[in-house]
């Protein structure tokens, strides 16, 4: 059981499953993610669900994902208009653009309830990094009840 901040880096496609598998179930309100077009950048505050703690209470940490080299970024069925909102990441994946030797492609984060973003990339360039201490959760997600906490 590690109480060390997870860090870690995705550079190409087969990055993309490890930072998914952290992310899951992470929990961010629409004001916190963000695309800064003459950056390139998008960015995301998430509290993740520490999936790698293995024993003892159940914990979150705050958790913040960059992605570099972002053309554009497309929503879908998400309240762009309500900063409060939240949204809970099921899943981070990585469609290539079909081109052999092309790294460019769509990183598609899909949320409950059918919401998604879909960032136009040149290029896997991930960032995750936890910012805070952790703290207690109220429960570990249940997927089977249709709940995510």
């Amino acid at each position: 059981m590690s109480t060390r901040p997870l860090r870690l880096i995705g550079q190409d496609k087969s990055d993309v499953a490890p930072v998914s598998a952290a992310l899951q179930d992470a929990i961010a309100r629409m004001g916190d993610l963000k695309f800064e077009a003459r950056a390139r950048r998008f960015t995301a505050v998430f509290s993740r669900y520490r999936w790698e703690k293995t024993s003892g209470k159940p914990e979150r940490v705050r958790t913040g994902l960059q992605v570099g080299s972002v053309k554009a970024v497309k929503a879908m069925r998400l309240r762009k208009g309500a900063p409060d909102a939240f949204v809970s990441l099921l899943s981070l994946t990585f469609e290539p653009s079909g081109q052999a030797e092309d790294p460019s492609g769509v990183l598609v984060l899909t949320f409950a309830g059918g919401g998604a973003l879909k960032l136009d990339v040149e290029c896997v360039d991930l960032v995750l990094a936890d910012v805070s201490e952790p703290w207690r959760a109220a429960a570990r997600p249940d997927h089977q009840a249709g709940e995510a906490s």
